[in-house]
């Protein structure tokens, strides 16, 4: 547990601006941090998988002593690195790792784990939604009764977009399923689209980059992530036959790996995240962050992007792809019901270029107004800012993908 001298020490050695670190765990000492949420008092870390964990479960009332109070491993050949939460129900997704050293006996846990979280420091399992193939990868859940998962479906290349409902818990049923047209042999108007190649996952199996990534479910639209596919905008009006309204793709010339596609329906706009996969701008090609115009549905265009973090004067590096590790983006906070709300303040997370805050009030032209970008821990050459939550409080929890754990920041200007 750091005291208060270290977090201090942490926050002198950091690049900062505008932003500043108040509390931090290293989910004691395994780090391998991915998705974080928030409920009550308590957040919610799932890992990666490098570790044998699924889930830590942290007291954060007081958000400068985070506390690790719960701490869940996961199945053999298993990663869980998703959580969501409504109510009293919370959900992991269950995947075949595309990372370390997976052995062949047994075989990956692949779908939707249900729990019981009535109390919220024990998930108790409750029911289990298979998926075949690898399994589920992003999942959305924050309205009752439907959850929202990117998952592979029988005969279909890459992964599809389930909508899983969970009115029932103990007996979750898929209520409606959308592909990428021409991912199923036999498909009408196959989508025409060009895919950066193939990755292999740690089990050997080819993982493509044509196929869904996650979806944000806003009303009867869902705005789904396709990877190199692009950004597709669904009518969800009938969940069981999703329809697509428009859609719109810069890869290429542009890389691709759409990871989130974020909808500020207020504003008809939608903040798209490519995720950076390799090292060097040569390997990964050019990643952005996108703002994209859908007030016209049916015609989504790219208006602008992001502009990219830079390395603070006096540093060794001319750009943050000199630095070791990735360099790109990764995820946004993403508005979730009960977080913090804004369709002009844009938190997102680059990787080895930390957390940054931009503002669009003027979606031309996207602007940094602030960043924490922590020193590495021990063993790491660079930070691997993954994912980030932003409270309805303000107070930011940031995770590291590699050994950092959990950091909670506060902006030092107004929001």
């Amino acid at each position: 547990m750091e005291t208060l001298s270290d977090v201090r020490g942490m926050q002198a050695a950091a690049d900062t601006w505008n932003m500043r670190l108040i509390g931090h765990s290293d989910l004691n000492g395994v780090g391998d941090a991915m998705q974080v949420i928030k409920r009550g008092d308590y957040v919610y870390v799932a890992h990666v998988g490098l570790s044998p964990l699924a889930l830590t479960i942290l007291d954060c009332a007081d958000p400068t002593n985070p506390r690790v109070v719960r701490q869940i491993e996961h199945p053999p050949n298993t990663h869980n690195h998703k959580v969501q939460i409504v109510g009293n129900v919370l959900i992991q997704n269950s995947e075949e790792p595309y990372f370390g050293s997976p052995t062949a006996d047994p075989p990956p846990v692949t779908g939707l784990a249900v729990y019981n979280l009535d109390d919220p420091t024990d998930p108790r399992p409750l029911s289990f939604y298979p998926v075949p193939g690898t399994g589920v990868h992003r999942v959305w859940f924050e309205e009752a009764p439907y959850a929202h998962i990117a998952g592979c479906l029988p005969g279909v290349r890459g992964r599809s977009y389930h909508i899983v409902d969970l009115s029932d818990p103990s007996q979750p049923t898929m209520a409606g399923c959308w592909w990428i047209p021409g991912t199923k042999d036999g498909d009408p108007e196959p989508w025409d689209v060009a895919s950066t190649g193939t990755m292999a996952n740690s089990a050997g199996h080819t993982i493509t980059t044509i196929g869904v990534h996650g979806a944000i479910p806003h009303g009867d639209r869902s705005y789904v992530s396709c990877l190199d596919a692009g950004f597709a905008l669904l009518d969800i009006a009938d969940l069981s036959a999703p329809k697509v309204l428009g859609r719109v793709n810069w890869c290429p010339p542009y890389g691709g790996f759409l990871h989130t596609s974020l909808p500020l329906p207020s504003r008809g706009l939608v903040v798209c995240a490519c995720e950076t996969l390799r090292p060097t701008l040569e390997a990964d090609g050019d990643k952005r962050i996108w703002m994209v115009d859908v007030r016209n549905e049916r015609q989504p265009v790219t208006i602008s992007s992001f502009p990219r973090p830079r390395p603070p004067a006096g540093s060794p590096w001319a750009t943050y792809w000199d630095r070791p590790g990735s360099f790109g983006p990764h995820n946004l906070h993403e508005n979730r019901p009960g977080s913090f709300q804004s369709e002009r303040l844009i938190f997102s997370t680059w990787n080895n270029a930390g957390l940054r805050l931009h503002d669009i009030s003027d979606p031309d032209r996207p602007t940094e107004i602030a960043h924490f970008n922590p020193e590495p821990p021990p063993g790491q050459e660079a930070p691997k800012a993954n994912d980030v939550y932003v409270d309805a409080d303000g107070l930011i929890y940031l995770t590291d993908r590699l050994k950092g754990g959990l950091y909670v920041v506060e902006c030092t200007e107004r929001l």
